[in-house]
């Protein structure tokens, strides 16, 4: 299984249900659509990753702006919002336990790819305010 590809396409989906009045299953399946040869396992850790994202939705934006000091969560770009929405679902929310470096890391990955030149900073930088305030 690609967790990345697994990570692209749960972004794709929250991506859509951020801007577009949809069900979720509906907007699993147009990405889904897409990506008619990755694997099952893969497709069902994006399902996971987007249905626990939303599942917390209330819980995670509450961190997310409590983090992002001097930003407004409506005000973020919407791949840098939902990027960092899934990231902090997999540090706090998730059954399985990752390091939150590999999940820094992921989200900084898929920022690159999707955000603009300053989204991985971006990311970086709240993911890694979170993991310090976690330690101490």
């Amino acid at each position: 299984m690609s967790r990345r590809k697994a990570r692209e396409m749960a972004l794709q989906t929250l991506f859509q249900l951020d801007f577009n009045q949809m069900e979720q299953d509906a907007a699993m399946q147009a990405v889904f659509s897409e990506n008619e040869t990755v694997s099952k396992s893969a497709k069902e850790y994006a399902e996971l990753l987007v249905k626990g994202t939303r599942d917390h939705l209330a819980e995670i934006d509450g961190i997310i702006s409590e983090a992002a000091i001097g930003w407004k969560l409506d005000r973020m770009a919407g791949v840098d919002r939902n990027i960092t929405r899934m990231a902090i679902f997999e540090m706090r929310f998730a059954e399985e336990t990752l390091a939150p470096n590999v999940i820094i890391n992921e989200a900084v990955e898929l920022a690159k790819l999707f955000g603009s030149a300053e989204t991985s900073r971006f990311i970086n930088g709240i993911l890694g305010s979170l993991v310090k305030k976690t330690q101490k």
